[in-house]
């Protein structure tokens, strides 16, 4: 998907910079700018699989969550957070996020995306959402040893998928970093974030697609937990009944 004017949405642009920001914060771009400009020159590493996350604190309270673009493999030693195109990815990943809210998909919520041109089609990127507290879903499950907690986080993590594949999205970086496990009152959801590389499709997800999915995903938990300390083959079977 391509980004196209939203109403709920502001574009500013100084310098080299280009913010697309949701309307509520619109009045705090200048310190959304700064703050990211401060990102995108960071020596520190953030949060998260990739190192590239941080938490943004602005006035009065409100509190969102940046992602810095950031590529991965080998290509990561030579260009690290450098990308090519026309079309930044993060415009492009805002649009499909808002789209994928509109749909009912569980995922965080969209507050707007930054770019910063180095060149003729050179650029680093940041995606912004509202800030929420929580876990990834491998964070989760080596923390908390309640069998009948994990179990039930689980089948929520498998609920939100099915969201996710009824409602038409296809997710290429299905992971157990990319699934948060928040609170819900006294019980807990699962989110979906870090839809860069996902596709919209108008009709629900057929079932090889589906498939597709649930393998990468299991395929990333035998990779982290190989050993099946955290996630045994019971568990496995409740993200992708197929196995």
């Amino acid at each position: 998907m391509k980004w196209h004017a939203d109403p709920n949405f502001s574009t500013f642009r100084i310098g080299r910079r280009e913010l697309v920001i949701h309307r509520d914060i619109a009045s705090q771009s200048a310190q959304i700018m700064q703050k990211l400009g401060e990102i995108t020159s960071a020596v520190e590493a953030g949060a998260g699989n990739r190192k590239s996350a941080y938490r943004l604190d602005l006035d009065g309270g409100v509190e969102l969550f940046a992602r810095r673009g950031r590529r991965g493999g080998m290509i990561a030693s030579i260009l690290n957070d450098v990308y090519f195109g026309m079309t930044p990815r993060p415009f492009t990943e805002l649009a499909l996020t808002i789209e994928a809210m509109r749909r009912g998909i569980p995922a965080a919520e969209p507050m707007g995306a930054m770019v910063e041109w180095i060149g003729p089609a050179l650029y680093r990127g940041l995606f912004l959402t509202r800030a929420v507290r929580g876990m990834t879903l491998w964070e989760f499950v080596k923390t908390d040893d309640d069998p009948t907690v994990r179990r039930h986080v689980l089948e929520q993590a498998r609920a939100a998928i099915d969201i996710m594949h009824t409602k038409g999205l296809f997710h290429a970086d299905l992971n157990l970093h990319n699934l948060l496990v928040t609170q819900a009152r006294d019980s807990f959801r699962v989110i979906i974030i870090d839809l860069d590389k996902s596709r919209l499709f108008d009709a629900p997800l057929s079932l090889a697609m589906r498939n597709a999915n649930a393998a990468r995903l299991v395929r990333s938990a035998r990779k982290l937990d190989p050993s099946g300390k955290f996630l045994d083959a019971s568990a496995l079977s409740i993200l992708n009944p197929e196995i």
